[in-house]
This record gives structure tokens, C-alpha cells and sequence, in this order.
């Protein structure tokens, strides 16, 4: 977990160019664009217009590293939502013991049905026998 905030830091670090110990909207641009990622002047104001702790309309490193670490978990919660609508069966809301077997053969996985129901029971908090989007979320915690 520390090692994030470090990378964080000296990223931080190589985009403040003049030293001040701060980001503007255009050095946070050039940042993520040197992590591949796209931002357009409007975003970049608006992400730190909402993560500025101090209301100076730049962001400091703590700032910097709140909004980053966000990031990766905005990101790594829309990859958990697209894994679900694969694994769930028509659009049920939940994964059923036949659709973690039909999606697990896609893979190459063969389980039986009851392998599956198994797998799913370890998860199932609610008991109903089948993996809602918070118990699927654990499953791949």
C-alpha cells in the first residue's frame, strides 16, 4: 500500500515543474497523459476543482494522491461491472450456478454443476444460491 503513495509522490513529483508543491489543471493533463490516459482542459479543472483541500484552485501532493488512488479504483470497479454482465445469466442481476459453468467453459475451465454451486455457496452471503454484484465483488477480492 505504501509503495502506491510513494510512485505517487514522484509522479507528482516530475509534473510539478515549477517546484511549488503543487499541480495546476495543465501539469495534471501532462500527467495523465504520460500514464496513457486522456483528459480534456474542462476535466482537468474539474477533477481538481473537486479533490483542491485548500480552495487554491491547484493540487497539493495529498490531493494529488487521493485523487490517483480514486482513480484506480473507479477504473477497477467498471473491469468488476463488465466481468459481471459476463458471468451473469440474461441480464438476472445475479450469477447462477449454470452461468459460472457456461462462462468458466468459454475460459477453458470445465466444472461440474456442482463444483459450481460450491464456488457460488462460498460467496453467497445472502444464502439464495446464486452471486449478487457485492458477493461477485468478494469472489474476485
Amino acid at each position: 500500500m505504501m509503495h502506491k503513495i510513494e510512485q505517487y509522490k514522484k509522479l507528482f513529483s516530475h509534473f510539478d515543474e515549477n517546484g511549488d508543491g503543487k499541480i495546476s489543471p495543465q501539469e495534471l493533463q501532462l500527467c495523465l497523459a504520460f500514464m496513457g490516459g486522456e483528459l480534456s482542459e474542462e476535466e482537468a479543472e474539474s477533477a481538481v476543482e473537486s479533490m483542491d483541500s485548500d480552495g487554491d484552485g491547484l493540487l497539493e501532493v495529498e490531493d494529488f494522491v487521493r485523487l490517483m488512488d480514486g482513480a484506480g479504483n473507479e477504473e477497477k470497479a467498471k473491469e468488476l461491472k463488465e466481468a459481471f454482465r459476463m458471468y451473469e445469466m440474461d441480464g438476472s442481476g445475479s450469477i447462477t450456478p449454470k452461468s459460472l459453468k457456461r462462462m468458466l467453459k468459454k475460459l477453458g475451465e470445465s466444472m461440474s454443476m456442482d463444483e459450481c454451486k460450491m464456488m457460488i455457496a462460498t460467496y453467497d452471503i445472502n444464502g439464495d444460491g446464486v452471486l449478487n454484484f457485492e458477493e461477485f465483488k468478494l469472489m474476485m477480492a
